[in-house]
């Protein structure tokens, strides 16, 4: 008789079957199949199944992997133990690595003068028998090293308990409703509500969990609602009006919106908004739109309260263009920006004067004001601040709030409306970092933000003008106890000679190396400030330190900052962030033997820069999402896009600093590499996961350690976050990966 077995991954435990009739299980109702002798992995072969019955959690699947016949695995405890609900976990054999043997082709381009190698070419092609074939074995080894991971079930319960606060926005007002998301435990995806009603659930749109909610925006009197949503994490938006008091949808669907901005006019019978990178107007129940700017750009929109004046702007590098236009007059949008090396944003208040803030001779950001008659006449408002560029601009009845982020730590300003002066500053309820300004439409005397900082979940506050306080107005829909941790600002220098800071956060107290994540960005003028994370306190919580470098290529001093990262000064942002590592060594936070990177996206870029510049300085690493062929990064997903903050392999100059760091370029064989995990989705559409397979295929032939490297891909997700659960799981695999690899869960 032949013989099955099963590995079943939500409670790590086998089960033996006699037939392919499938294993009697509580959780799982999974088809067996027979188990070759001698079996090691089967190329080609998938273990991973997805059983549609398995309708708990929220209906997503169950999932087994299949391992070859061995001796029974001995218990720790009754049936049930090693769950995530009690915290035990049974131990479990990890078969050895077996990469697969991925062809390497001979295929060189000569590019001005360089001959540049790609060997696997061929993995760009997702549908391909052979990627295809190459990934299903690269499933089973990520399964096979995970369920041998110590401490993974265990973190997965802690990263879910502190992940259940869940979340809340700031509010949106519009005539007399109340518009705002909130996440609770038991949910999977946000939730749109109206005046504490449910307006729109993800997850009644779609049972199976892959619908998310991108963008929405109410009509003026808040009666309509245009909403976008996209399926699987593609972020292929889909636009729909939504009748408020009914809950149906009164327009046909719009496609090609890609977060598209929505600007209602105020009758609320049509708005503006961008389809397929294009300005244009759709009025209700019409089958053809307006064009209103024809140019493909990534575009912005600002509707003044009145909807006279509309305000559009296209995003151009590190720099956007601008028009307004006065839609009381039949013309088209006048130019107010082109080709000026700056970014700039424009709205039009309440009281009728025109509010610009500016990076134009002020790299940390100034406001000015002026007459939207007269649009290029500006005149001095607030000043810049060097050391705190500014984030956000609030406009009420008698003061205008300006919020700043200094040291990567936010601020609130009170300014007088009419002169600009400078009155005092908003209290707030700790140090840490303010989410955008949020006021009624016609101005008024209040404003709403959210605030989190490192150990406190984002909670909504209230800010009144005429009692100057500031109270809680909604604080998150649960509750969890916080493990202790504190922060510290550490300073550290480049080896240029630049001062930078990160944030680190462990246990209180000193207690010699431990285990740590060192983690950055470091690029699209996005600044990293303190924020409640459930991934980075579970890591805390279990003995480890966590650490975030603000890194050149961020935004946390400002437009100067930012470019002293990009172009032919991204190599900055590497040395910045090897320059983190070397000083938390020296400082005895940790040791090389103990060190892990982990970095999403242009975060993953970093990473693999460093784990190939400096692969002696670190244990493990996680690249999530990553850019890593910055030859071909163009080519696919949004790349092309992000010229201007990496440069293009067109151009001779900027192709010598591409393949200076560009991490698949420099894959060396024989060097022992970090222990290295990829995390790829499948409807990623701005970073293409062929980046990951690429890399993590260069890596498997050259590294000469025993460290494994090791590619997780999740095929129904994107770039964007998807539902809750799905976070949960990925946040355990990478710290269980990386705990295991710097020592810290043995």
């Amino acid at each position: 008789m032949e013989s099955y077995e099963l590995y079943c991954l939500a409670d790590r435990r086998f089960y033996e079957t006699p037939t392919n009739r499938g294993a009697e299980h509580p959780d799982f109702a999974l088809s067996a199949r027979p188990v070759p002798a001698g079996w090691d992995h089967v190329p080609g072969d998938t273990w991973m199944h997805y059983a549609p019955s398995d309708l708990r959690a929220g209906g997503r699947p169950g999932r087994a992997a299949f391992l070859p016949r061995a001796e029974p695995v001995p218990s720790t405890g009754p049936p049930g133990d090693g769950t995530p609900e009690n915290g035990r976990e049974t131990p479990v054999r990890q078969l050895e690595l077996s990469y697969p043997d991925a062809e390497r082709l001979p295929l060189v381009d000569y590019l001005y003068g360089h001959a540049v190698p790609d060997p696997y070419r061929w993995l760009e092609d997702a549908a391909s028998p052979e990627t295809q074939q190459w990934q299903a074995i690269q499933d089973q080894l990520w399964l096979n090293h995970a369920v041998g991971l110590p401490g993974r079930y265990k973190l997965r319960s802690r990263v879910k308990a502190l992940s259940s606060v869940g979340t809340v926005s700031a509010p949106l007002w519009r005539g007399d409703h109340c518009f705002l998301v909130r996440r609770s435990s038991e949910q999977e995806h946000p939730v749109l509500y109206c005046d504490d009603t449910v307006l729109l659930d993800p997850t009644q749109l779609d049972p199976s969990g892959l619908t998310s909610l991108d963008s929405w925006q109410p009509s003026p009197d808040g009666s309509l609602l245009a909403f976008q949503v996209s399926r699987g994490g593609g972020e292929q938006s889909v636009l729909r009006v939504l009748d408020v008091s009914t809950g149906q949808v009164v327009d046909d669907p719009l496609d090609g919106c890609l977060y598209s901005p929505v600007a209602w006019l105020p009758d609320g019978k049509s708005f503006y908004y961008v389809r397929f990178r294009q300005v244009r107007r759709h009025h209700l129940g019409a089958t053809e739109d307006e064009l209103v700017l024809g140019g493909e750009a990534s575009y912005g929109l600002d509707l003044s309260a009145d909807g006279r004046w509309l305000t559009i702007s296209a995003a151009r590098g590190m720099a956007n263009d601008l028009w307004l236009a006065d839609l009381s007059k039949d013309e088209p949008p006048a130019v107010v920006q082109q080709g000026v090396d700056a970014i700039t944003v424009m709205s039009v208040g309440s009281d009728g004067r025109l509010y610009v803030v500016t990076t134009r001779d002020a790299p940390t950001g100034r406001i000015r004001v002026g007459d939207p008659e007269n649009p290029l006449v500006w005149h001095a408002y607030v000043s810049a601040d060097p050391d705190a560029p500014l984030s956000s601009l609030a406009i009420l009845d008698k003061v205008v709030l300006v919020g700043r982020t200094r040291n990567a730590v936010s601020e609130i300003a009170i300014h007088d409306l009419v002169t600009g002066r400078r009155l005092g500053e908003v209290p707030l309820p700790g140090i840490g970092s303010v989410g955008s300004l949020m006021t009624r439409p016609e101005g008024g005397h209040e404003v709403w933000f959210s605030y989190t900082d490192s150990i406190t979940p984002s909670a909504v506050y209230r800010y009144d003008t005429t009692s100057t306080r500031t109270t809680l107005w909604s604080h998150p829909p649960g509750a969890t106890a916080v493990p202790e941790a504190e922060s510290r600002q550490v300073g550290f220098t480049s080896p240029d000679g630049t001062e930078l800071q990160m944030l680190v956060i462990a246990k209180p107290g000193h207690h010699g190396p431990r285990p740590t994540i060192l983690y950055g960005y470091g690029g699209f003028g996005q600044s990293l400030t303190p924020t409640y994370s459930a991934f980075t306190l579970a890591w805390v919580e279990a003995g480890g330190v966590f650490v975030t470098a603000n890194l050149r290529g961020g935004g946390e001093l400002g437009a100067d900052w930012h470019h002293g990262g990009t172009l032919d000064q991204k190599q900055n942002v590497f040395d910045d962030f090897i320059a983190a590592a070397e000083s938390l060594i020296a400082e005895g936070w940790t040791t090389s033997e103990q060190l892990a990177l982990c970095g999403e996206s242009n975060g993953g870029l970093l990473v693999g820069a460093a784990l190939t510049q400096r692969p002696e300085l670190f244990a493990a690493a996680v690249c999530s999402a990553p850019l890593l062929d910055m030859v071909r990064y163009e080519l696919s997903g949004l790349g092309e896009s992000w010229v201007p903050e990496f440069g293009s392999a067109s151009d001779p100059a900027q192709l010598d600093h591409l393949l200076a760091y560009s991490p698949y370029h420099r894959v060396k064989p024989g060097v022992k590499y970090p222990a290295v995990l990829f995390t790829a989705f499948g409807s990623d559409t701005r970073v293409d996961p062929l980046h990951a397979r690429k890399m993590c295929a260069a890596l498997q032939h050259a590294t000469d350690g025993q460290r494994p490297v090791l590619l997780r891909l999740e095929r129904d997700s994107g770039h964007a976050a998807g539902s809750a659960s799905k976070g949960i799981g990925l946040a355990a695999d990478m710290l269980a990966f990386l705990g295991h690899h710097t020592g810290l869960l043995q």
